[in-house]
């Protein structure tokens, strides 16, 4: 419920939230797919020996930036629709 306050305080404030969440959800999805083409082409390639070095772990920390991606869309979305319904009214 916080979040939404401080969105609807002011338009130019939920206008720059939109901004930082588009830029981090562009920048991050755009690398986890080279990152996670690479990670899984290794993983094929080198089998337990690549996991055991440390592909796991570079694994789980994509499925991270992966979760941290999908929320900044989500927080996009939550932008634009306050911004549409403030507009539209």
């Amino acid at each position: 419920m916080k979040i939404k306050h401080i969105l609807n305080a002011h338009w130019l404030v939920a206008l720059l939230v939109m901004a930082l969440s588009a830029l981090v959800f562009g920048l991050s999805s755009l690398n986890l797919f080279y990152m996670f083409d690479a990670n899984l082409a290794l993983i094929y390639e080198h089998g337990t020996m690549a996991l055991r070095d440390g592909a796991l772990m570079q694994l789980l920390s994509l499925l991270f930036y992966g979760f941290i991606s999908a929320c900044s869309y989500i927080l996009l979305k939550a932008c634009e629709k306050l911004l549409v319904d403030r507009l539209l009214k």
